[in-house]
């Protein structure tokens, strides 16, 4: 499996005031930091391999998650600085920890999906990334993505339209060289969500459909979710 970077820079303010003293990835889901129950699945899909990109108290993730062997994964970390890259530059930041392809997930997504095939599709489309999507109509977010015939139409987070049923599930598969469209430095900070905008336009974005529910836990009720669907798990 290809190793996997995990975006968990932010700060979480619509979880305050529970990540005033901690980030995110360390809230409690029944009994144990988030972050647990997200590198025990990805160990599960056969991940070996995680790059955690922190910012705000990252030294608590690294104290806790330390070189990963407790998980069965060897975990690297790469830090911001001094100043906030965002999501895409955060990422070109990490790289050189990376490799020539990976994964990109963001540090408050539990994602039940079958990443080998997410892999796989990615391999087959021979483009430079791919976004994974759910036929969200609107349900557990605003939905922002026209997804039609295995192709991404538009993605656009800030300018919805009705066609848009789809939403981003989460997870990316990218060649290193598409981050070669990020500006480097400590300029304005890069969103992911702009590089995908960029990639979709030369044509270079793939899809992949997950049919499993994503959960997230950058809401209040986004953790409530993810608890009670983790409990219900342990007990089946």
């Amino acid at each position: 499996m290809l190793p996997v970077v995990i975006l968990a820079g932010g700060l979480a303010t619509r979880l305050r005031p529970i990540t005033e003293k901690i980030p995110k990835a360390l809230a409690e889901v029944n009994g144990e930091p988030f972050l647990a129950h997200q590198l025990r699945l990805l160990r599960a899909n056969g991940f070996e391999r995680v790059v955690m990109s922190v910012a705000y108290l990252g030294e608590m993730i690294r104290d806790f998650a330390g070189d990963g062997s407790a998980f069965g994964l060897r975990i690297d970390y790469s830090f911001d600085g001094p100043a906030y890259l965002g999501t895409a530059g955060a990422i070109r930041k990490a790289r050189p920890l990376l490799g020539d392809v990976f994964f990109v997930l963001y540090g408050d997504s539990y994602l039940p999906c079958r990443y080998a095939d997410v892999e796989a599709r990615h391999r087959a489309s021979g483009r430079l990334a791919l976004m994974t999507v759910f036929r969200n109509d609107g349900l557990f977010d605003a939905s922002n993505v026209e997804f039609a015939g295995g192709e991404i139409l538009a993605h656009d987070k800030k300018r919805r339209t009705p066609a848009m049923r789809h939403i981003d599930y989460g997870l990316g598969v990218f060649r290193a060289e598409a981050f070669d469209m990020v500006p480097d430095g400590d300029a304005a900070p890069a969103d992911l969500a702009e590089l995908y905008a960029r990639l979709l336009n030369v044509g270079q974005l793939a899809a992949y459909e997950a049919t499993e529910r994503f959960y997230e836990i950058g809401t209040v009720q986004g953790l409530r979710d993810t608890a009670a669907f983790l409990m219900g798990r342990s007990k089946a």
